[in-house]
């Protein structure tokens, strides 16, 4: 009982969460990808119904940016899994989403003006 208890509370602790995260979505990145995210903390997909690229940027919300010809922000959207996860989590289901239902993602998204 005590180990299965260790096991949870390791399992749980916020660092490895973030750490297995981060893992997993550097697991799903092209070579291209993993490049611009560790030189930018940000990395690009391309929109399946569109061919929009947008930027995902590290965090768990509003850090998805439509880039325009000129590889400027364009437009800001905000979309997450319901469940609270971590970033690595949350940018892996943006790319996804993107990248396999475009039109779905940015209909259940707020847009917002880039900074």
């Amino acid at each position: 009982m005590q180990l299965a208890r260790a096991f949870r509370e390791w399992y749980l602790r916020p660092g490895t969460r973030e750490q297995r995260g981060l893992k997993l979505l550097r697991e799903w990145l092209s070579q291209e990808q993993l490049a611009q995210y560790d030189a930018h903390e940000y990395f690009e997909v391309v929109g399946c119904h569109t061919g929009k690229r947008y930027r995902i940027y590290h965090g768990n919300g509003a850090n998805v940016v439509e880039l325009d010809d000129a590889a400027l922000p364009r437009t800001g959207w905000c979309f997450v899994p319901r469940d609270h996860l971590v970033a690595g989590d949350v940018m892996l289901a943006q790319k996804i989403a993107l990248e396999t239902d475009e039109r779905g993602a940015l209909a259940a998204a707020n847009n917002f003006m880039p900074g």
